[in-house]
């Protein structure tokens, strides 16, 4: 018998759901306290203050990114920095910024995140999650040296953009990855949503501070703001090293009872309790499952041959992609240079409220992940997005007077306002949820690599939109939105015929219901059979309270390693 099932009697074990709930064979659920045979069935809290003090301090990875995000759209438009590094004009006596120059400085960032990504797996699986998280801070901030002492030279700053793009690249890689295999499972989609909470965090408190420094006419109206940026990764380098080690990555070293404290206390809950016993058989279950890990490169290998590896990689690449191809960067890489030609007087105060609205509807989002789920939430933003990218362009291109914006100022009202719905729909839905589900598509193996795929995608886009767009804009103008409008529609078809819900399941249950080819528009209801999971449960959906079947590992070994081929 399994090391689980000695305590049970064999008798079945009912069902510990997150809510604190307790469900019999019978379908009857009751409120519970008490102990079921050596195990503590007491309610689950909630929220633990040490979970919610990990949601606040790892996520500051995504603020590292949203304030880097928000600085570099009012840069271009502040006149120090245009001086040092932009082009004279003869003809108009002004300094500017050409498309290529304007596009490298702001994509470059894209290009080391890209990389920083990639490189980022095999030294979190090879040291760990949380010392990587503090290397790559000190990465980041090496980044912010080199473009703080440029005097003159465009090409430093692009140059100091990328090397702090390498930080910035492995955090939002470790950042979801570190919540996703800590978090307790009936808030870890919210928990991860708070990576998206803290750029849009990051973002708005850049527009706010260039806001302020942009009338002055020295260094100070940038290097002001970006001087602000060091404080974000002392935080995060120095404050991770008070939190532990992710169980995920500790019980796969042979640290098992570091993983078992660790998710004690992020669940809240004693050495003995029920939820706690069950998430850590199942972690064994799959890790008995794997075989020996073999050379970096055959791994890498490996992992497309893996059970339905190559769909989740190919699904989770897709997924960073058509978040990019929403067009929210559209507005926040280049917010205050579109609503200039709109004719808005200051448009870094337009810049400003778009980025309030991004981050304080973001914390809605947080609610209706764990509320409605994930399939749901996401197939309405995508029907949102593509209604207000539709009215926008249609304005900006058959209303507004693009050549003399003051003439039409009704329409520059109007584009605002269908902006400013766009990034509701966006900070509800598309930006925080993509890395939740990012953070639940692959097993424990693979996952370090798996994700670096999947946000290298996120920033390879990221760069061909922040280089491209101006080209493009100069070509066809506001009708851009337009292809935003089509790409919604593909992004919530991904959705609905691709994703599986995961709310409510640990990344066990997920990992097995990719495996056995779960249909995605059913998943929400599907329940995980027992022979899958090497566990004996109830038949949950929540798969909440299980025992240890005779051999935990023999029926997943079959089914995760056996002769299937890619996305098989």
């Amino acid at each position: 018998m399994g090391f689980l099932s000695k305590f049970q009697n064999g008798k079945q074990a009912p069902l510990v759901t997150p809510e604190g709930r307790i469900s019999d064979s019978s379908g009857v659920s009751r409120l519970h306290g008490k102990m079921h045979g050596m195990y503590d069935d007491s309610p689950l809290p909630r929220l633990t203050m040490r979970s919610f003090l990990m949601g606040i301090l790892v996520s500051m990875g995504g603020f590292i990114f949203g304030y880097d995000t928000g600085q570099i759209s009012g840069f271009l438009a502040m006149e120090d920095f245009l001086r040092r590094f932009g082009q004279y004009n003869a003809q108009t006596n002004k300094y500017y910024f050409s498309n290529v120059r304007a596009g490298l400085i702001v994509g470059l960032l894209s290009i080391g995140t890209l990389i920083g990504a990639l490189i980022g797996a095999p030294i979190a699986d090879k040291f760990g999650r949380k010392p990587s998280i503090s290397f790559w801070c000190i990465i980041f901030i090496v980044g912010m040296i080199v473009q703080m002492a440029a005097e003159n030279k465009w090409y430093q700053i692009m140059m100091g953009r990328w090397v702090a793009g390498l930080g910035v690249g492995a955090l939002s890689l470790l950042v979801p990855m570190y919540q996703a295999e800590t978090a307790p499972r009936h808030i870890r989609g919210a928990l991860i949503s708070t990576y998206q909470l803290f750029i849009t965090i990051g973002i708005f408190l850049a527009s706010c501070i260039n806001f302020g420094t942009e009338k002055r006419q020295n260094s100070g109206s940038w290097r002001i703001p970006m001087g602000i940026g060091f404080l974000w990764a002392l935080i995060l380098g120095f404050g991770i090293l008070l939190f532990p080690e992710t169980p995920r990555q500790d019980f796969r070293n042979g640290r098992v009872a570091e993983a078992k404290k660790t998710m004690e206390t992020v669940y809240g809950v004693s050495d003995n309790h029920w939820s706690v016993h069950h998430e850590l058989a199942e972690i064994k279950a799959k890790l008995d499952a794997e075989t020996t890990s073999d050379g970096f490169f055959v791994e890498w290998y490996r992992m497309f041959f893996g059970p339905r590896m190559a769909y989740r990689i190919a699904l989770g690449m897709g997924l960073q992609c058509m978040q990019q191809l929403t067009g929210a960067n559209y507005f926040f890489y280049y917010g205050t240079t579109i609503f200039q030609s709109t004719g808005i007087n200051n448009s870094f105060v337009t810049q400003m409220i778009l980025n309030g609205i991004n981050f304080g509807t973001t914390f809605y989002g947080l609610y209706i992940i764990e509320h409605y789920g994930r399939r749901k939430s996401l197939i309405a933003g995508s029907t949102w997005m593509f209604i207000c990218f539709m009215i926008f362009a249609s304005i900006g291109h058959f209303s507004l007077d693009r050549n003399h914006p003051a003439n039409t100022p009704s329409a520059g009202r109007a584009m605002i306002v269908f902006a400013s719905l766009f990034i509701f729909g966006f900070a509800t839905t598309w930006g925080p949820m993509i890395w939740t589900i990012a953070g639940e598509l692959y097993p424990s193996r693979y996952r370090a690599k798996a994700m670096a795929l999947s946000t290298a995608s996120n920033w390879f886009w990221n760069f061909m939109l922040a280089f491209f767009t101006p080209f493009i804009v100069q070509d066809i103008d506001f009708r851009y939105g337009y292809v935003f409008a089509g790409c919604n529609v593909v992004g919530g078809l991904l959705i609905y015929f691709f994703v599986i819900e995961g709310q409510g399941r640990t990344l066990e249950e997920i990992d097995t219901m990719y495996i056995t080819h779960v249909t995605p528009w059913k998943s929400s209801k599907y329940v995980v059979p027992s022979d899958d999971l090497g566990l004996t449960n109830t038949g949950s959906k929540h798969g909440g309270a299980v025992e240890a079947g005779p051999d935990v590992a023999a029926t997943t070994a079959e089914k995760s390693h056996g002769d299937m081929g890619p996305g098989e």
